[in-house]
């Protein structure tokens, strides 16, 4: 449960979760859903509408940026400096703006087709960051559907890390070890995400049908190839490998920190349970407050409430949408919570140390 110090708003007293279109007529709560009047809210507000506009200056912004930064990483490291480890930390910062593109194509938020959302994720994540789109976003839009459900929630598995005590008694060897200090762990292993993505992508090609296999093999491979040779051109190779492992640590650790505030700690479904799409994503997710640096830092995931509810709702309008939401949760009683960014670390790591405790003891 949250910790104290969240703002949590309550009064006295089924929804596809890739279009927000409501489909929940047994909430629990009442006759009708709850989520339906909230829906009609955000769509008379002109929320639901696309915003190409922004998306256009986003992306095209991005990408001199990111051309930027590279082209001083080849002029740097030209000159056999070890100063250029300097740029793998925009590198990897612009890598999660990137990351961040490729997620809302994924959630259908830039474009009005399919088609042409899929090739922006393709474009950035396959090819500029060697992270397949086709992967990455089935996985997540099952998250979506049932958030911190354990046994349907993937991001609630066991891997390195476990997030129920029931979980954690199962470890055995060095998986205890882990489980065991997980919380003190955390940020370390975050150090690995960025190559731990990019060996998931090509892993789960396997899976695919063989048409998207060749489409998003083919990048990845192009990906890993290009990024190789640019770095062997540039600089030496025990200073390339250097900077990719500073690069990737950075950027596993930027993108961490980004998802790592969202769910954990938050309401965990139990086996059986019958959540209505409101209460499903508000009581597990959890909101980070801020200002436009904390938003462009995570990237708008900290409305993870309304991301949630309406996951393809422009990012720009998250924060337009948080007051409607916070007012409709506030009349149904649901409890809104919202916290401070060091705050929600220090939720998410209370948790998983709690989680550790019985391994502790034993």
């Amino acid at each position: 449960m949250p910790a104290a110090s969240s703002t949590l708003v309550e009064a006295p007293g089924h929804a596809d979760t890739r279009t927000g279109t409501d489909a929940d007529t047994s909430t629990g709560g009442g006759a009708g859903s709850e989520f339906a009047p909230l829906l009609r809210e955000v769509r008379a507000a002109g929320l639901l509408r696309r915003r190409t506009d922004h998306y256009a200056k986003s992306i095209a912004l991005n990408l001199l940026a990111v051309a930027a930064v590279w082209s001083a990483v080849v002029l740097v490291g030209g000159t056999g400096s070890w100063w250029v480890l300097a740029l793998a930390l925009p590198a990897a910062v612009l890598g999660a703006r990137t990351a961040f593109i490729g997620h809302d194509a994924g959630h259908q938020q830039i474009a009005g087709d399919r088609g042409t959302n899929r090739l922006i994720a393709l474009f950035h994540g396959n090819l500029l960051l060697g992270m397949g789109a086709g992967w990455w976003t089935d996985k997540h839009n099952r998250h979506h559907a049932n958030p911190n459900h354990v046994g349907k929630d993937p991001d609630v598995e066991v891997g390195a890390l476990v997030w129920t005590r029931a979980q954690a008694v199962e470890r055995e060897g060095f998986a205890r070890f882990l489980t065991r200090h997980q919380a003190a762990l955390f940020f370390p292993m975050l150090l690995l995400e960025g190559f731990a993505l990019k060996v998931a992508s090509l892993r789960e090609l396997k899976r695919q049908e063989p048409r998207q296999r060749l489409v998003e093999g083919s990048l990845l491979i192009a990906h890993l190839v290009g990024y190789a040779a640019m770095l062997l051109l540039a600089m030496p190779v025990g200073q390339a490998l250097v900077f990719a492992l500073v690069h990737h640590a950075l950027f596993g650790l930027h993108l961490g920190c980004s998802f790592a505030p969202n769910h954990k700690g938050m309401e965990m479904p139990e086996e059986g349970s019958r959540w209505g799409h409101l209460r499903r994503q508000v009581l597990t997710s959890r909101n980070v407050r801020g200002n436009r640096v904390v938003d462009w830092f995570l990237g708008g995931l900290n409305y993870q409430i309304e991301h949630h509810l309406f996951p393809s709702l422009p990012r720009p309008h998250l924060r337009l949408a948080r007051p409607l939401v916070r007012a409709h949760c506030r009349r149904l009683g649901i409890p809104y919570t919202e916290t401070g960014l060091i705050d929600s670390y220090v939720q998410a790591l209370t948790h998983m140390h709690d989680v550790g405790a019985p391994l502790r003891t034993a």
